[in-house]
């Protein structure tokens, strides 16, 4: 059995916007958490001959800050107030009688030196390093939709097409080649059918599905969450059944074709395979990758999983000024003047427990041998692992070592296991997410709705003035900050936000400020607009140096076309 282990990577932008507590300093504490440890690790697995074909999801928008010039101003001052705050807290400890936490602060101040020379050190940053492991053929790295643009609710399907469109050019751009994959934001998806998710939304009969939309803009794969797989019908599981194959030519090549659905409800759906989902005549085959729910469920979970053991740091506690954490999960339930303080070497070593122990668990599924069930996938957000939980990383690493060195699984990116085991079996997914409930309250709800009703009228305003818009070189400036905003608009990030309550104050503002900036640019593009115009170009100039984001959002709205029969 193959073993994927996937990564998504995502922020939604916040450079000029702000630094504490959600702008900047968010993509800075990513930068020394996760992207740069993860850096080092992959460094030193290759150095020392260790396999680890991760596949690493890169949002779009994420990588147009990492690979802005604005980080480096961000990064400078960021690393500055850490480690002159480790130095603060080492003083301090020393005159308050803690001088149990020195070891700590020093650390700490060791970490954040590392960090900081491994960035100077390293071409390109971030992106420039992931490049260069794709290149050399150690990971594979996936695009998704341009700002994780929450697609089965947006209202047109030329804004789906754009999100996918915009995100696969900023891919090229960053990492030189297309990607075969994408990371669907939040695992949402909707199949082909009518489209009324809520009251205030013009309704839209037999709306494509979104793997229509990912096999137009040539994705070949997408993840989704076990319950989606689950819930669908089970279509022409014809290589199980030893039917013959038939092929059909669409655009790409020859693809396996399923033959006639046949509905068994007494074989549910393994999670452990790929499925085609719903190719249509004239489309390339979209594969749909499944998540283990058991693998996941004991990586992910803080109070049944790895990350809520006593010895791991605690997320929640953190030493003001400063914003540096001392302290040890201790007990995921205990209060937190209760934790007590953390001990980097026994971390350490309880990391490397862990890694033994999935690697024990993901061994055993594999080694049941069961039929068909040829693959296991384990999806995670990438900022688990070292920013929420500060020792995944190490844990990371140490899961290679151990699948490098012992039977087990066989790890491979998505891309080596779908061309070493191309997807047989067709399913029907259900409509859902891996949000709370499976669904997509998590985004639409009566604290969110709010926000659809806005973005769905100034989507059928933005697309109403598009085409004429292209034709016409005086308004393009106008025209791409406009495609920018909208596109920042549709941030699955900022419903997220408002939902959990945790900065909705924060989500609310940016939302609104995007807003009324395409406001004022499509107000200028639409018939009558021509003398407001002079007014808007000066308006995007400024918006512009904030939202500096896409080059080539032009020639992507250039090329929207939505799926055939859409």
């Amino acid at each position: 059995m193959d073993f994927v282990f996937a990564l998504h990577s995502h922020l939604p932008w916040v450079l000029n916007h702000g630094r504490w507590p959600h702008g900047s300093d968010w993509l800075c504490e990513a930068m020394t958490d996760t992207y740069l440890p993860l850096i080092e690790a992959l460094d030193a697995l290759e150095r020392e001959g260790i396999a680890a074909p991760l596949t690493i999801g890169v949002t779009p928008v994420l990588g147009a800050q990492l690979s802005h010039p604005a980080l480096e101003s961000e990064m400078a001052p960021f690393f500055e107030q850490r480690l002159s705050a480790c130095e603060e807290a080492e003083q301090g400890f020393g005159s308050s009688g803690e001088e149990h936490l020195i070891p700590i602060a020093r650390f700490w101040r060791e970490r954040y030196a590392r960090l900081q020379r491994l960035l100077s050190r390293t071409d390109g940053g971030v992106v420039g390093a992931l490049r260069r492991h794709a290149d050399a053929g150690r990971i594979e790295l996936l695009s998704s939709a341009a700002t994780h643009g929450f697609l089965p609710l947006l209202g047109r399907d030329e804004s789906i097409a754009l999100q996918l469109a915009v995100g696969r050019a900023e891919h090229r751009r960053l990492f030189g080649r297309d990607p075969a994959g994408c990371w669907v934001p939040e695992c949402a998806y909707r199949p082909r059918g009518d489209w009324a998710p809520d009251p205030a939304a013009q309704p839209i009969p037999d709306r494509a599905g979104i793997e229509e939309h990912l096999a137009a803009h040539g994705y070949r794969f997408f993840f989704v969450d076990a319950h989606l797989a689950e819930a669908g019908r089970p279509l022409s599981l014809y290589q199980d059944a030893g039917w013959p194959e038939r092929s059909w030519r669409g655009e790409g090549g020859e693809f396996p074709r399923p033959t006639a659905e046949v509905p068994d409800p007494a074989s549910p759906r393994s999670p452990y395979r790929a499925y085609q989902v719903s190719p249509r005549a004239g489309q390339a085959p979209v594969t749909a990758l499944v998540r283990d729910p058991e693998s996941t469920r004991q990586v992910w979970s803080r109070h049944g999983g790895f990350p809520g053991d006593g010895t791991y740091l605690e997320f929640h506690k953190i030493r003001y000024p400063g914003g540096i954490k001392f302290w040890r999960v201790t007990s995921p339930d205990s209060d937190l003047g209760l934790k007590e303080p953390y001990e980097p070497n026994g971390a350490r070593a309880r990391a490397f427990s862990h890694a033994a122990h999935l690697h024990w668990l993901i061994s055993g599924r594999a080694g049941q041998d069961r039929p068909g069930e040829v693959v296991m996938v384990a999806p995670f957000d990438t900022e688990l692992f070292g920013h929420w939980w500060f020792e995944g990383v190490d844990f990371l690493a140490d899961l290679y070592r151990r699948l490098a060195r012992d039977a087990g699984p066989n790890p491979r990116t998505a891309s080596a296991h779908l061309a070493a085991q191309p997807a047989r079996a067709a399913v029907s997914l259900a409509a859902g997410s891996w949000g709370a409930n499976g669904d997509f309250s998590m985004w639409l709800n009566p604290a969110t709705r709010w926000t659809w009703e806005r973005l769905w009228t100034l989507e059928r305003r933005f697309w109403a003035v598009a085409r004429a818009s292209l034709a016409d070189s005086a308004r393009h400036e106008v025209l791409a900050q406009a495609a920018r905003e909208l596109l920042l608009l549709q941030s699955s990030d900022w419903q997220f936000i408002i939902s959990t309550g945790a900065a909705s104050d924060y989500a609310a503002r940016r939302f609104h400020e995007h807003a009324e900036d395409l406001e004022v640019l499509v107000h200028a593009l639409e018939p009558g607009g021509r003398g407001l115009l002079p007014g808007a170009a000066r308006h995007a100039e400024r918006v512009r140096s904030r939202d500096d984001l896409f080059p080539e959002v032009l020639s992507a709205l250039a090329a929207v076309q939505p799926p055939s029969g859409s």
